[in-house]
């Protein structure tokens, strides 16, 4: 299982990196629920949205914006 961290942006984003700080997407909070959403990036560095290392992991639902519980569900 990978080590993910949290970082929070606002009450209803907080970011999703890898250990070695790169950002792979966002933890969303969508009316009740909270879901990641992947982020990837191209070679000039624009964003694409569910792309990524953890593109197969878009829309996951998270119960709490929780780094052991976001890792265990996309690591």
């Amino acid at each position: 299982m990978t080590a993910l961290t949290l970082t929070r942006v606002n009450a209803d984003v907080h970011s999703v990196h890898l250990p070695d700080g790169s950002h792979v997407g966002n933890l969303k909070r969508v009316g009740t629920v909270w879901k990641f959403k992947a982020i990837g990036y191209d070679a000039a560095g624009s964003v694409v949205p569910g792309g990524g290392p953890l593109t197969n992991r878009h829309n996951t639902a998270i119960a709490t914006p929780d780094a052991a519980e976001v890792s265990a569900k996309l690591g």
